[in-house]
């Protein structure tokens, strides 16, 4: 596994302006941290590990820099962490460079120097085209600055755009998130992520929900919303190719695959995680701690677990299955030396039964009915 070309690399910017009601990600305003210095520590991070001896050998073909809001750093600094990166590792080409954005972040001056930098996808978190439902989640852009953005960012030469798009808000209508859709197939960007709003732990959204403050659509709504997502993109041309994820032909994220084929990755920044070697590692999460780990000689971990075969092929298994074409039964014996008719046994069939899963040409995967329940369905296989 650890010399498997195509490993991915994640670079994570803690940092946003302010955070959104419904964000459990590892970020946090800036106030009261030191971003240079993190900065720092993140390009040590990066060159020390280039040359750690699980690193080393491996070949990359992503790079991904996410947050948080990446692109609250200057263009000159996010240009410099791509330029340290190609530098230090090993990579096949052409390579995938990804950078997140929020549409009031977007400048096309700092997209020119992106480009040149060899940046080029640019992922904008868009969600909706909707500015009470922008107001609603705690975002500080409004639709008009997210049309902008995007045409920001085609003057600027990005020809593969992605948008973060989601449903199921509080207080939105079906025809609200209609005419988000309609918008973006209008700027026609080449890749879309459209996510239904989770509640999660620990979140403002999850403090009302608990206060029965959160008014959210109705499940039935929810499901229209979700089948309405897919009508209308799919007539637009995108193809659905992962639960969330809809791309036009030859756009696909190669970044996010190698995650749903469980391929090596290397994370870096507060907060990211590794699996490389069959070995998990998580960073420590707190910016001011990980700044301090790392100018103290340490690698900035906080823990690591090797992963056993059966673990390794339940996570293989579960995030294959998130993928429309599902995960080849051949594959998963050439690597793990397992059968999921096999190893899961009784579970198995009663989902086969159910049509919860199916076996098609030599591949498992979730038919389309059950995309709807599909977190239900991996909970089963876990």
């Amino acid at each position: 596994m650890g010399n498997t070309p195509g490993a991915g690399l994640y670079i994570h910017i803690p940092f946003c302006v302010s955070k959104c009601a419904y964000c459990a990600f590892n970020s946090f305003a800036p106030a009261g941290f030191d971003t240079s210095a993190y900065l720092q520590a993140l390009h040590a991070q990066l060159l020390r590990l280039s040359r750690h001896p699980l690193v080393e050998k491996n070949i990359f073909s992503t790079i991904f820099i996410g947050g948080g809001t990446p692109t609250i750093y200057s263009a000159r600094q996010l240009a410099g962490l791509v330029s340290i990166a190609l530098d230090n590792f090993h990579f096949s080409y052409p390579v995938e460079i990804t950078v997140e954005g929020n549409p009031d972040s977007i400048k096309q001056k700092s997209l020119y120097a992106l480009r040149r930098a060899g940046v080029n996808r640019l992922s904008i978190g868009v969600q909706s085209f909707t500015d009470d439902l922008l107001a609603s989640l705690g975002r500080i852009h409004n639709a008009a600055q997210a049309e902008n953005a995007i045409k920001t960012a085609r003057k600027a030469g990005f020809a593969d755009i992605n948008l973060d798009l989601m449903f199921g808000l509080p207080g939105q209508k079906l025809k609200e998130w209609r005419q988000t859709l309609e918008t973006t197939c209008r700027y026609g960007p080449e890749h879309l992520a459209v996510y239904e709003l989770t509640v999660e732990e620990n979140t403002p959204f999850a403090d009302l929900a608990a206060k029965g403050k959160l008014k959210l659509p109705h499940e039935e709504i929810v499901a229209d919303m979700a089948e309405l997502s897919q009508r209308i993109l799919a007539d637009a041309g995108y193809i659905r190719y992962e639960i969330s994820n809809f791309a036009r032909s030859g756009y696909e994220c190669r970044h996010n695959i190698n995650y749903w084929q469980n391929g090596s990755y290397l994370g870096l920044g507060a907060g990211a995680v590794s699996s490389i070697a069959d070995i998990r590692i998580s960073n420590t999460n707190d910016p001011a701690d990980f700044n301090k780990q790392i100018m103290a000689g340490n690698d900035g971990f906080s823990g690591a677990e090797a992963l056993c075969r059966e673990k390794k092929f339940r996570e293989t298994v579960i995030m294959g299955l998130r993928m429309v074409k599902g995960i080849s039964l051949a594959s998963l014996r050439k690597r793990f030396n397992l059968d999921p008719r096999e190893y899961y046994g009784d579970t198995f069939r009663r989902l086969l039964d159910n049509n919860l899963l199916e076996i098609k040409d030599g591949g498992l995967r979730l038919p389309e009915q059950a995309m709807a329940v599909a977190n239900q369905v991996l909970a089963e296989l876990v």
